[in-house]
Parts: structure tokens; sequence; C-alpha cells
């Protein structure tokens, strides 16, 4: 901070000029990519609308270290550098800055530090989309090279701590999943049930009257890839809602939320894109066992492959209450479940262990973005 400091004294005292952005980039929309020439594997990964690659492809139209912005869809404003040649496909808007007046990664730290502000500037009743204009008005301090450079060096220096962080994240995840794969397979040495045997579905009704927004759990803010829920922005006024109770296990059922799943930590009503699945009275059955058995990869498999629908394709509930369940004894089950509790805890909760490194640096890096892209405005 000091080093920046003393650069701005020394080259910038009366201040630093500010510019809109479309002076000093051009914004250049992505090229339309079939989707048939997208596959699974590839050279070069594709771009579109989304936060990550949508596929991948033989073909590149950019460079590696370029800026993009998402176009269209809901995440319409999230800004990426990509550091390997790639596709922009033409829902994604490609940032090429003016290498003589501002350096490319001080651009991408002044448009996240903006990206909240472009995903507000969404726009349209169906696919939201963002303007160019919407980018291209910000306004950018140009301070001199030297001190754009300073600032580089040390945000720079926050995000690769967290992408390291975030790697070694992803590799007790997988590590996590190998002994959660381990610890539930089983044999004939154990009993097995269908889930139609030892759940149901929920069909059970409640008043809409009695629902609050912190209580209704509707499949938009039931989360991804087992990390809960989050409080609903909308709450139906009228009808009627299926009821769930603690303990039970919501997932979604409608594609593409069939890896979002919830064991319920208090009651509430959903509607009739999340399955409510019930565990019966008097079965041998832990909540927390069963969850972690539907939470698998084997179950959304088995979920998508009956599921029904070309275009927004939703779970079979006949065919889901088919899935096998492994029934060991109730010690057995605690003893698991334990284990994995533990398991998910150092990679899920965001108050403990790397999880909330991760955040802690996150905060750090936007704390120190903020001051170093304030400037006084010079006259």
């Amino acid at each position: 901070m000091n080093k920046v400091e003393e650069l701005i004294q020394q080259l910038c005292p009366e201040g630093v000029e500010y510019k809109e952005l479309g002076d000093v980039v051009v914004i250049v929309k992505g090229k339309q990519l079939n989707k048939e020439l997208l596959t699974d594997i590839g050279t070069y990964p594709a771009y579109n609308g989304g936060i990550s690659f949508s596929g991948f492809t033989d073909n590149y139209n950019y460079d590696e270290n370029t800026i993009i912005i998402s176009q269209g869809g809901a995440s319409a404003g999230f800004v990426n550098f990509i550091t390997t040649k790639f596709y922009a496909n033409a829902h994604c808007y490609v940032v090429l800055p003016n290498n003589e007046v501002v350096i490319n990664r001080y651009v991408y730290h002044f448009l996240k530090l903006n990206q909240e502000r472009l995903t507000e500037k969404q726009h349209g009743a169906g696919i939201p989309a963002l303007k160019t204009s919407e980018i291209a008005k910000l306004l950018i301090p140009i301070p001199p090279l030297p001190v754009q450079q300073e600032i580089v060096t040390i945000l720079d220096t926050f995000t690769e701590l967290e992408a390291e962080l975030e790697a070694e994240l992803e590799a007790r995840k997988k590590q996590y999943e190998y002994y959660r794969n381990e610890l539930l397979t089983f044999g004939d040495e154990v009993e097995w049930k269908t889930l139609g045997e030892v759940a149901v579905y929920s069909t059970g009704r409640i008043s809409c009257t009695s629902v609050n927004k912190y209580n209704y759990v509707g499949v938009d803010n039931l989360l991804q890839d087992r990390k809960g829920v989050t409080e609903s922005n909308y709450v139906p006024s009228v009808g009627n809602l299926i009821e769930f109770c603690v303990d039970d296990i919501l997932i979604g059922n409608i594609r593409p939320y069939l890896k979002k799943i919830w064991l319920a930590q208090h009651s509430g009503g959903t509607n009739g894109d999340v399955l409510v699945v019930r565990i019966k009275e008097n079965m041998p059955l832990l909540p927390r066992f069963l969850y972690y058995n539907l939470a698998r990869d084997s179950f959304f498999d088995f979920n998508m492959k009956y599921a029904k629908g070309a275009k927004m394709p939703r779970g079979d509930k006949r065919a889901i209450l088919t899935f096998r369940i492994p029934i060991p004894p109730l010690a057995e089950q605690e003893r698991i479940v334990d284990i994995l509790d533990k398991f998910d805890a150092l990679v899920n909760d965001i108050s403990i262990g790397l999880p909330a490194e991760i955040e802690a640096r996150r905060k750090q890096y936007e704390y120190y973005r903020e001051k170093l892209l304030s400037f006084e405005k010079a006259e």
C-alpha cells in the first residue's frame, strides 16, 4: 500500500483523470457457435452466457489472458478472466483494452469491482441481457501505468492465494467424495430396500396463509451441490403448498435443478418442482444416512435416466421410489454419518476450515480493491 501511495504522490499528486470505459477498451460480442459443435471434451473451452464454460470445441477465436463478461442469461454481467485460448460465443462480451492507456488486469479488477452494478443493469422480460452501453459508460480512473501495475501486483497476490486455496479445497472435495462412496458401498451383508419401501414423497398440503419467506423453499432457492437453501425472494400468495417437516429431504425435481438437495432443518412449504421425501414411521433409518445416499451422483444419474420431458425434464416420482437403499444396523449408520458430517463441514461449512479461509481472503481482496481503485478526481 505504501508504495502505491508514494507513486500516486509522485506521479499524480493532483488526482487522476476519469474516462468512460468505452474510451479505453473495445467491447466485442462473441460469435455464435452451434450446439452440435460443442463437446464434453475438447481442446478449447467455449464461453457463452454463464459463469463457467458451456462445453469444448476444437477452434478458438480469442487468445489467453482475456477479459470476458456474460452478455445474456441469469448471469449477465458476470466478469471473468480467461487464461487459455477460448471460444467466445454469442452471449459473451470480450473486453480488449488499449494497452497504451490501461493494463489488462487493471481493467479486470475494475470490472470485478463493478460486477454487481452490471448485473443490476440486466434488462428484458424473458432471458435477461446486458447492453454494451452499460459497460462502456462506466467511469474508470486512469492513473499512470506504473501505478496501475503496482495495484495489479497487490490485487493479483490476493486472487492467486484464493485460487490456491480453491484448488486445495477441490482436492479435499474429491477426497470426501471418495470416502463417502467407500463408506456407502455395501454388498449382500446388509439388507437393501427400495426408496418406496422406506419413505414416501409428501402429498400433504398446508395453507399459503401460514407460509412466509422464512419457511418457504422453492426450487429457485434450493442450492446446487448440497449447499442447503437461501431465503426465498418469492413466496406464493395463493393456492396450496406441499408440506415439509424437519428431517424431510427436499430434492429439486425439474432440470436444471436435479442436483439440488437439502435435509430440512425447519418445517415449511414448497411446490411441485421439489420432491419431498419423508421416512416412514418406525423405519430403522437415520434421516442423515438416507440424505447422504440420495446426495450421491449415483442417485442423480438414476433420476436423470428416468426424467421425462424434452425442454425441462422432470424426475419420475414412481421411478425414483425404486432406487435401492442399503439398510445397515443403526449403530453403523450413526458411525458413517458422524464421519461424513465431519468431512462435509470441512469442505462446505464457510465458518470453519478452508471455506472460512477462502471467504476471509475474498473479503480482504474486495476491501483492498475498493481502496486501491479509489482516486481523487483531477480538476
